[in-house]
């Protein structure tokens, strides 16, 4: 079948995935992480670069994606550049399993890179406390209101309704923490207590330093294929099963409810589309820009009711080992965040189905077997966006 044959529907594999080198990395520029993750991920799929008919980055260029595919060498038919904030990545693999499910394309790549630690230490940018000032966000951004300031809003929202407590919000980064501490990409690996995390350097009540993720450098890559390439890889695939997608708000005043992430309708779609229950689900993979977004998410995936998410947190339930491993390679607030961090959620979570994640934080299912669903699901903005997609193996 030929790339823009309409065919029904086929099933859409992950073929490869891979990160660049990641942490610190000063002698990159962006576009070489780009280049490293793709390289990477296609060695990984056991395909040639040829097959490659679709392509899909964000965040990067005047005319993203065609500056970067133009750096890969690449000419592809069926392109996307969403940009939604750190769903960016969960939409447009929804975007790219759709597109090749209808023939539209046999193998599309997505692909991310970003020196946004080393940018801002060489002073080539500085930290951005909003998204802008115009449009909508003209009406908020006088008064202070920054970014975090209305993630640490709704976070205050959710203490006052249903009596959420720092310590169970600390608890969250804690265990993040626990996660890295076996992965050696990870930035941040050294164990730290709820104490720590409560006594650290006020950024935006409630949020103290270590409630916050972390900035770092790095990149990465998948490539999702037809089921008709399946034959050719070079490992076992793991399917898409089911995705999400969702926008809820810019302006905070235009929010229903502070306790509510779009997560609520990208999960039930995913969920439903996959036909499996979040009790089914092995692991998950949450956007973590701050412990806050872990625990809402968690409700509005189905995990736990709402409300319930500061209890379901504790008592190591997120640790590799736990009962609902969440973030196992230590997410955004241990392992890497470099602006955009969803595309590294697909990819922790298929190392995870396919038993890659090494010994020592390789999640094993009751009885030692590998894991057979994940979960991934990005938070795009101040909870304004989510795409979620469920993974299986086998």
């Amino acid at each position: 079948m030929t790339s823009g044959t309409l065919s029904r529907n086929r099933k859409v594999a992950v073929a490869g995935v891979a990160l660049s080198d990641c942490g610190r990395v000063d002698e990159a520029t962006p576009y070489a992480l780009h280049a490293q993750a793709a390289r990477r991920a296609l060695a990984d799929s056991g395909l040639d670069r040829s097959v490659i008919d679709g392509f899909a980055s964000a965040g990067l260029g005047t005319l993203a994606p065609i500056e970067v595919a133009e750096y890969l060498g690449l000419r592809p038919t069926w392109v996307d550049s969403t940009s939604v904030g750190g769903a960016t990545w969960e939409v447009m693999a929804a975007h790219a399993a759709d597109a090749i499910a209808a023939g539209r394309a046999d193998a599309v790549l997505l692909v991310y890179g970003s020196t946004a630690r080393a940018d801002i230490r060489a002073r080539r940018r500085t930290a951005n406390l909003s998204f802008g000032a115009r449009g909508p966000l003209q009406f908020e951004v006088p008064y202070g209101h920054t970014l975090i300031a209305k993630y640490a809003m709704a976070a205050r929202r959710h203490m006052h309704q249903y009596g959420t407590t720092l310590e169970q919000l600390a608890q969250i980064a804690v265990q993040a923490r626990a996660n890295a501490a076996t992965n050696p990409d990870a930035l941040y690996r050294a164990p730290i207590t709820v104490d720590e995390v409560l006594s650290g350097p006020m950024i935006a009540d409630p949020f103290t330093k270590l409630h916050c993720c972390i900035r770092s450098d790095g990149g990465c890559a998948v490539l999702l294929v037809a089921e008709d390439r399946v034959p050719d890889l070079a490992k076992p695939p793991v399917w898409v099963l089911g995705s999400g997608t969702s926008v809820s708000h810019t302006t905070m005043s235009e929010w229903d409810d502070f306790t509510v992430s779009p997560a609520a309708v990208s999960g039930r779609l995913a969920f439903e589309r996959a036909g499996v229950r979040p009790s089914e689900i092995d692991l998950a993979e949450i956007y973590d820009a701050f412990t806050y977004m872990t625990l809402v998410t968690l409700e509005d995936l189905g995990f736990c009711a709402k409300g319930e998410g500061g209890a379901f947190v504790g008592k190591g339930r997120l640790l590799r080992d736990g009962e609902l491993p969440v973030n196992t390679d230590g997410g955004g607030l241990a392992a890497c965040h470099p602006g955009m961090r969803g595309l590294f959620l697909l990819v922790e979570a298929v190392r995870q189905l396919r038993g890659e994640a090494g010994p020592d934080r390789q999640v094993r299912k009751p009885g030692g077997g590998l894991p057979r669903l994940a979960v991934a699901s990005g938070t795009g903005g101040w909870f304004c966006s989510s795409g979620t997609v469920v993974l299986g193996r086998g």
